[in-house]
């Protein structure tokens, strides 16, 4: 065990042939090799893209954003700093063909991606809560969760996901290649080479991953389960409603039932502007996203043959993972009717500046007059002073 340990951290571990080969050099073939560097590259700028859009029109309309939104601008900034800080060094290791830099650049970018990893998981499951609590206990939601608590939650994410993927820089299990090289994660298989480490893993997986995706998953499926409860009962009644007006008409109509209990003076309504069709979909897409990747890690740790160890078994479920960080712009433009105005403005902006830059149009200096009138009396004044000194010349 102490031989393995030293040869891990080494860098150097036996192949097929028994011959010493580096854990940091890639496992694919040259070609698989560009493949991967091309798809990571083409998420990033899409990613780059459509969150930078997102922060943007976040940042313009920053008066506006309510509670529930301020958790979405937190998870598109994981999601633009995830590709901007930690993905260029995969994509230049995959056109290395090994990875770059060793343990130093393994440990930044296991740590960064573990954290900004665990700080948006932890993001949409209390988008979740929160959903389930504005839509089954409204008057909870409206007095308690304001702008400032959600703030609050946005602290702890980030907090809670760096202090937990901080253990491994003290000795608490390590950050390690993946398979097939071009990528480092938390070492998951010291899960049968060293007990603290094992308990590091076991924790993971147990309170950081199994803890919040059923979160997820339950309180999507109670908010579900309400709102069509609720839709059905109107559908009855001959009232017909969507699932955004259904969950909009149940919050209010909890917090009128609450009122009448109670006095109306500490009762703030406050009803968000975004359907919960949009945080559904944010929720369902980031479990469905790392859902193939949790199962492989999982196997992976669990199972000590090496069936499970081949590198085409990690890298399509790490790819796929990575693709989570792309689809909540386009998310938040198609159920976000703000976002979408928002958008509008800024391209209209945008083009109508590029287009008079391309026709060379400046603004006029200071002290150049502004209006017509004042423009032809100077031009006037400035003739008849010329006139006059010509005038003179030929005199003398």
């Amino acid at each position: 065990m102490l031989l393995l340990n030293s040869s891990v951290r080494l860098g150097i571990y036996a192949d097929v042939e028994n011959q010493p080969v580096s854990i940091f050099s890639s496992k694919l073939t040259p070609g698989a090799d560009i493949g991967v560097g091309f798809t990571i590259l083409s998420l990033v700028l899409l990613s780059t893209l459509g969150n930078g859009l997102v922060l943007v029109i976040s940042y313009r309309r920053r008066r506006k954003i309510s509670g529930p939104e301020l958790l979405s601008v937190n998870l598109a900034i994981v999601d633009f700093l995830s590709c901007v800080c930690f993905y260029p060094l995969s994509i230049l290791s995959s056109f290395n063909h090994a990875w770059l830099g060793n343990h130093v650049t393994c440990t930044y970018y296991g740590l960064g991606c573990y954290a900004f990893g665990l700080c948006g998981m932890f993001t949409i499951a209390s988008i979740s809560v929160i959903r389930y609590v504005k839509t089954c206990y409204s008057l909870v939601y409206a007095v308690w969760l304001n702008s400032s608590k959600i703030r609050l939650v946005c602290y702890a994410t980030w907090l809670v996901a760096a202090f937990w993927s901080s253990f491994p820089l003290f000795g608490w299990a390590e950050y390690v290649p993946e398979p097939y090289g071009l990528s480092c994660t938390v070492a998951w298989r010291s899960y049968h080479t060293s007990a603290k480490d094992a308990a590091y893993v076991i924790c993971s997986f147990a309170f950081f991953t199994l803890v919040p995706v059923l979160v997820i998953v339950l309180s999507q499926i109670h908010i579900l389960y309400r709102v069509y409860s609720f839709s059905h009962t109107l559908s009855a009644r001959g009232i017909r409603t969507s699932l955004h007006n259904a969950e909009r008409r149940i919050s209010l109509v909890r917090m009128l039932r609450l009122v009448e209990q109670s006095t109306r003076n500490h009762l703030k309504i406050a009803v968000s502007c975004c359907p919960f069709q949009m945080f559904f979909c944010v929720s369902f897409g980031f479990v469905m996203a790392w859902a193939p990747y949790a199962v492989v890690s999982f196997l992976f740790i669990f199972y000590k043959g090496n069936r499970f160890m081949a590198p085409g078994g990690f890298v399509f479920p790490a790819l796929f993972a990575k693709s989570s960080h792309v689809y909540n712009p386009f998310i938040y433009f198609y159920f976000n009717k703000a976002f979408r105005q928002d958008l509008r403005r800024l391209l209209h902006s945008f083009c109508r500046h590029l287009g008079r830059n391309r026709l060379r149009v400046r603004p006029a200096p200071a002290h150049w007059p502004h209006h017509r009138g004042h423009t032809t009396g100077a031009t006037a004044k400035g003739l008849h002073r010329a006139i006059q000194i010509d005038t003179h010349n030929n005199r003398d």
